[in-house]
This record gives structure tokens, C-alpha cells and sequence, in this order.
């Protein structure tokens, strides 16, 4: 049977239901949905309202293995079926399914599909839990989840692309179940919970989260033995299966079980074991790159989404923008989000292994065998959090052994999480740290381009338009003196490059320097010579992050970019330029600069342009470092 949805649909209207078998009504009169594949084509398009669905994922929808010849003649006639059964847009008359260059796009209201109408009933819910309005957010959470009539979709999950989005779908259920159980816990009204989350547990019996809820309901219900075997039989499971052990804030609340007896409130250590959040705090100063943030938010939102490069120069903001996006993103992540950065404090970095020991004491991984090195101890597994073994010189380990690579897939494939692995060097790097299966999401970092790696979406960072860097300036040096000398403030701001580093630095500087009239420090950031002494605020240098990405280069970029920094400096090169500065031919100039655009020293058009028409350009100070380099005036400081 179909619940009505909360907010009715015109009369007339079809109402849909993807949360159990695919079904459609009208005035309370079930629908025929036509021949199978027509009912994969309409599920796929549901599954995505309001969004463009593209042909090729509608085509392996209907036709995993060997689409025919007429495969797109008949996804018309399929999107042909879709439209007369859902009619016009009642608010404008067109079809509710148009063709774009994206795809085919179904526009579909709340009312009209549960799917939507759980997604604003839960976000409801979660809202209220945040301002401490616990009945109402129960209450809410309890009708979104009165939606769900059983597995999504499952009279179509032996089509492939059908079976993932109905996975999407059903982890999405599971999670405001849980938020839902949570709620009823802390509201002390654990008993209505209790049986719900046994049967769950019994359909997803890897689900810690569910585990966690479970073991809360059953010892605030007084049934304390029975919530300490739920662990015990959750550890057994682990390590049978998976190698793995529970982790340390499940195991943390288990032993707070074996001490005490029953409580009012248990369940905070259980939602603490759902959203770790292991991240720096969000940078107060994040100023500009609207579009990259929405677009980041909406890739991570994405179940198709699981690595997103950020690239793009020295001080340009990936670090920022990665953080800012992942204290946006708590609720899409349930199963924690987390931040490790890749390079010690001196811009060289660590190994691998170290990493991966990092996350796996954040995460709550245990490691069989322990990273790559000499022989691991007699014992089945070692703990993430042991010493990570020497390799032949003496130091860490490069490498991740299979077994240890091994289980931190198996960790990222049972949960959903967010990680952002900040300042990354190369694509070798990180290989082995990305999710191969499973709803988790890694977010990238890097200088470079990191083409090697494929498929991630990528999104490059270039200077702040102006206002953007100005708005930074302003937030640092204050707005009334920013307005003093307006053009002044303009000056300085492209004299930084619009880095967000270089900017962020100089309004340190002025933010101590009260009495330095804008003018002043505007001309003495506009002499080449001088600009990179005057970039330096306490401990925080321009000049040695420009030297730390200038390492990271290899001899022969060096000796191009110093050559190329010239002209560069001069509002850009060409092609032709590069040619006269580097005194080669216009293949091996090609290359050259190829190499340093993936290097991320050089930028290059945003759009299609032929070689010899486009203008490269080199950030303002990392061309003054590579003069500097070039005519041997570098000096550390």
C-alpha cells in the first residue's frame, strides 16, 4: 500500500513510490507502468528528479551487457511512455521530461514522489535534533520513515544501475532510521526502537552504527546482558569476516556498559560513533569561490562521486576550500569525516604507511600484519596505532603491506565517510588509499594536476577575482580602512598574485602595521625585488611555500620555470615565447609546458585554444621565486 504523501498532489496528478516495489497512483488508483524495461527507464529517471539523467547510464540500465543497434530509438519510446503518463507541468504546460545536452531531465514536485518527500521530511527532523527540539524531531524522522515500505526498487534490482541507486537509496533510509532510533534513546522511549533495529540488524548485520543504537535501546530497556552480547557478537562477526574489530567508540561504550547499570541518556556515545569528525577547525577568513564550493558539495553529495582533486598553485586555497566543504557535509557522512596531512612541517612527505596509520588510528581500523617492513609480531592483527616498522634505511616504511591495504578497503566498503588527504605529492602516493568500493568519499589536495589518476572529477584553483581578494583584505585590515584608499587596496591585492595565501598575509602585516598608509605597502609589494621580504607575517612565510612547491619540480621544470618567469612576468607567454626563453623547437617547448601545467606552475586557458594562440600565465610570486632562483638571489628566509 501507498501513504499518501504529507503534502497532496493536485488532483489528477501522479504520485510515485521508489521505497519498496516501483509503483505509481492517481486519485488513489494504482497505475500500469508498462513492460519491464519502460519500468527501468522510469525507475532510473525517478531515482534522479530534477536532474539530468545521461542516455548512457539510462541505456546500461535497460541493457547491461549488449545494448542493439536501436538502443536510443527505444529509450524514446520508453521516455515517450514516461511522458504521457506523467502528463504536463500543471505550473507551465511543458513536459515533465525534456531532452538536454545532459540527458533526459524529469521535473517532478515533493508531493508527487516519496523519495523527495523523505529527503525534506528527514532533513526536518535533523534540524529540529540540532536546536534541541527532540519530540518534533522524532516525530518528523518517524513519518519519513512511515515512506518506506521495504527494499526500494526491489522488483528491478537485477538491472545493475537499478540495484546501485536502490543501494543509494535503501543506506539513505537506513541512516535516518538510525537518526530516528538516536532521537527515541535520548528521549528515553528506547522500548519503541528496540525490535526495529534487531530485525535491521539482522538484514545488515555489518552496520556499527545500527549495532551501536541497538545496544543503547536494549540497555536503557534494562536489558543489560542482552545489549553487552549484541558487542560481543558484533566483535566475533568482525574478525571472522573482515579481520577487523569494532571501533574504539563502540568499544568504549561497551565498557562503560560493564560498569554501570542502566542509564537515563545512553546514547550519546553511540552518536559520537557515528559522526567522528576528526577535522581543523573551519578557516574563519574563507572568502570567494562560490562556484567551486557549490560545485564540490554537490560532487560529494553524489553517489557517483568517490575522489575529487583540487588542485592549483602554492597558496591558492585547496586546503581551505576542501575544509570549508567537509564541516558543510556532516550529514552525509554519518560514519565520520577526517583530515591528514600529507607532508610534515618542513614540505616533505611522509610515506605512506604513515598516512594509512594515521587513518586507521582515526578510523578505528585494526591492520593485519601491520604496514610493510621487517616480519610482524606472532599476534593475528596489529593495531593501526603501533609503530610503524623501519624500512631498509632506517626510517618508515614506504610501502603499505597487501594486508594492511587490504583492510582499509574493507573499512571504506562498510561505511560512509569523508576523507581528505591534504597536500598530496604525486598519483603513486595516494593510490592505494583510495576507495575502490562502497559510499565513502576522498577529497584530494594537490599542487599538481595528479593526471595519472582516473576516474576523479577535478576542480582547479587559479587568483581570486578581484572583489573576492578584497573581500579577504577587508575581513583582515578591517573595512573602513580598506575604504581609506580603495585603489591602493587594489594594488596590493594584485601585487599578491589574488592568492588567497599571499593576501591572507599581507592583511596579517597591515592588521599589526596600523600606521602604514595602503599606498605605501602597495609600492613596496609592486617592487619585484622587495615583494616576497614584505610577504612574511611571524612564522607564516610566502617565499618558503613558494620554495616548498618549488622542490616539489623536477630539475628540468626548475630550470624551465626560471627561464619561463621572465616573460611570464611580462603578462604571460606564448608559445612562441616559450621557444625564444627556453631556445628549443616547438615540440620540445610543447612538452615543457605541458609538464609544468600538470605540475600546476603554469596555467593554462579554460577553454579549447590551439597551442600557438594560448597565453600561459605563472603566478606573480612564484615567477619572482624562480627570478630569484635563476639570478641566485633565493635565500631561505
Amino acid at each position: 500500500m501507498i501513504r499518501p504523501p504529507a503534502r497532496p498532489a493536485p488532483a489528477g496528478a501522479v504520485y510515485f513510490s521508489l521505497l519498496g516495489p516501483l509503483t505509481a497512483v492517481r486519485d488513489g488508483r494504482p497505475l500500469p507502468l508498462g513492460p519491464r524495461k519502460q519500468r527501468l527507464v522510469l525507475a532510473t529517471l525517478l531515482a534522479r528528479p530534477n536532474t539530468p539523467v545521461p542516455v548512457d547510464v539510462l541505456t546500461d540500465a535497460v541493457w547491461p551487457d549488449d545494448p542493439p543497434r536501436t538502443a536510443r530509438k527505444n529509450l524514446q519510446v520508453y521516455v515517450s511512455a514516461a511522458r504521457a503518463l506523467l502528463g504536463s507541468d500543471s505550473r507551465d504546460g511543458r513536459d515533465r521530461v525534456v531532452h538536454g545536452c545532459g540527458g533526459y531531465r524529469l521535473t517532478i514536485d515533493e508531493g508527487e514522489l516519496d523519495t523527495l518527500r523523505f529527503r525534506s521530511l528527514a532533513r526536518a527532523g535533523r534540524a529540529a535534533g540540532e536546536r534541541g527540539d527532540l519530540r518534533t524531531a522524532a516525530r518528523l524522522l518517524r513519518e519519513a520513515l512511515d515512506l518506506w515500505e521495504g527494499p526500494p526498487l526491489n522488483d528491478l534490482r537485477d538491472s545493475t544501475g537499478v540495484a546501485e541507486e536502490a543501494e543509494r537509496l535503501e543506506a539513505r533510509c537506513l541512516t535516518v532510521y538510525e537518526d530516528w532510533a538516536e532521537t527515541e534513546i535520548e528521549l528515553g522511549r528506547a522500548a519503541v526502537a528496540v525490535d526495529g533495529l534487531r530485525d535491521l540488524v539482522e538484514r545488515h548485520p555489518l552496520r556499527e552504527r545500527l549495532r551501536v543504537a541497538w545496544m543503547n535501546s536494549l540497555h536503557q530497556s534494562g536489558r543489560q546482558a542482552e545489549a553487552l552480547a549484541v558487542y560481543d557478537d558484533y566483535r566475533q562477526l568482525l574478525a571472522r569476516e573482515l579481520g577487523l574489530e569494532p571501533s574504539p567508540a563502540m568499544a568504549a561504550l561497551y565498557r562503560a556498559m560493564l560498569g554501570r547499570g542502566r542509564t537515563s541518556r545512553p546514547a550519546v556515545a553511540g552518536r559520537e560513533a557515528a559522526h567522528v569528525t576528526a577535522l581543523p577547525a573551519a578557516p574563519r577568513d574563507f572568502t570567494g569561490r562560490r562556484e567551486e564550493l557549490r560545485e564540490l558539495l554537490a560532487l560529494l553529495g553524489s553517489p557517483d562521486e568517490r575522489v575529487v582533486v583540487v588542485s592549483g598553485p602554492a597558496g591558492s586555497g585547496k586546503s581551505a576550500l576542501a575544509l570549508r566543504a567537509a564541516h558543510l557535509l556532516g550529514d552525509g557522512f554519518p560514519d565520520g569525516r577526517f583530515h591528514v596531512q600529507v607532508r610534515r612541517e618542513d614540505g616533505s612527505a611522509r610515506t605512506p604507511a604513515e598516512v594509512l596509520g594515521e587513518l586507521g588510528r582515526l578510523c578505528g581500523v585494526r591492520v593485519p600484519g601491520g604496514p610493510a617492513g621487517p616480519p610482524a609480531p606472532a599476534e593475528p592483527t596489529v593495531s593501526a596505532d603501533a609503530t610503524v616498522p623501519a624500512g631498509p634505511d632506517g626510517g618508515p616504511a614506504a610501502a603499505v603491506s597487501q594486508g594492511a591495504a587490504d583492510a582499509w578497503q574493507r573499512w571504506l566498503s562498510l561505511h560512509r565517510a569523508l576523507i581528505v588527504l591534504d597536500d598530496v605529492p604525486d598519483e603513486a602516493f595516494v593510490r592505494g588509499l583510495l576507495p575502490r568500493s562502497g559510499p565513502s568519499s576522498v577529497v584530494l589536495t594537490a599542487r599538481g594536476q595528479l593526471a595519472g589518476l582516473a576516474p576523479v572529477h577535478r576542480i582547479a584553483l587559479g587568483a581570486l577575482a578581484d572583489g573576492e581578494a578584497l573581500e579577504l583584505l577587508g575581513k583582515l585590515i578591517g573595512p573602513g580602512r580598506l575604504r581609506t584608499d580603495p585603489a591602493a587596496a587594489l594594488r596590493i591585492v594584485r601585487a599578491c598574485g589574488a592568492l588567497p595565501l599571499a593576501v591572507g598575509v599581507g592583511g596579517m602585516r597591515l592588521a599589526v602595521l596600523r600606521h602604514l598608509p595602503l599606498a605605501e605597502y602597495a609600492d613596496r609589494l609592486g617592487d619585484p625585488s622587495a615583494a616576497l621580504d614584505e610577504l612574511v607575517a611571524g612564522d607564516i612565510s610566502v617565499r618558503l611555500r613558494m620554495a616548498s612547491g618549488w622542490q616539489d619540480l623536477s630539475a628540468d621544470d626548475r630550470r624551465a620555470l626560471g627561464r619561463l618567469a621572465g616573460p611570464a612576468q611580462e603578462g604571460g607567454f606564448t608559445l612562441d615565447g616559450a621557444m625564444e626563453a627556453l631556445g628549443c623547437g616547438e615540440r620540445a617547448a610543447i612538452r615543457t609546458v605541458e609538464s609544468l601545467i600538470d605540475a600546476g606552475a603554469v596555467t593554462s586557458p579554460a577553454g579549447e585554444v590551439t597551442a600557438h594562440a594560448a597565453l600561459y600565465e605563472v603566478p606573480r610570486l612564484l615567477c619572482l621565486y624562480a627570478r630569484e632562483r635563476e639570478e641566485g638571489r633565493f635565500s631561505p628566509g
